[in-house]
């Protein structure tokens, strides 16, 4: 990722920011991504949740996430260490809304 989105990713951007509905969000991934795709977003979201809950040890995230402990590893940096914080700022904004 750059620090300015080219053209292309604002526009990825602006569309999934169009979408209005969780059925509007899934029929558009289901037409952007592949099935395994949507998988693996799901299940780094699982992991980052669980992570955040601070509970778990990370094989029991990977267990009940159905991830590896590589990908449980990976999501626990960029939830703590990386400059984006999309993982942090989505989880917070899911917590206000009650999801």
């Amino acid at each position: 990722m750059t620090e300015r989105p080219t053209p292309a990713e604002a526009r990825l951007y602006a569309a999934i920011l169009a979408l209005k509905t969780p059925e509007e969000v899934r029929d558009f991934l289901a037409d952007l991504c592949t099935p395994a795709e949507v998988r693996a977003f799901i299940e780094r979201l699982e992991v980052a949740r669980l992570l955040d809950a601070g509970d778990l040890s990370y094989r029991q995230i990977a267990e009940r996430a159905g991830a590896s402990t590589t990908t449980v590893v990976r999501v626990a940096r960029f939830l703590k260490e990386m400059p984006f914080k999309g993982y942090r700022r989505a989880l917070d904004r899911m917590k206000e809304t009650g999801q």
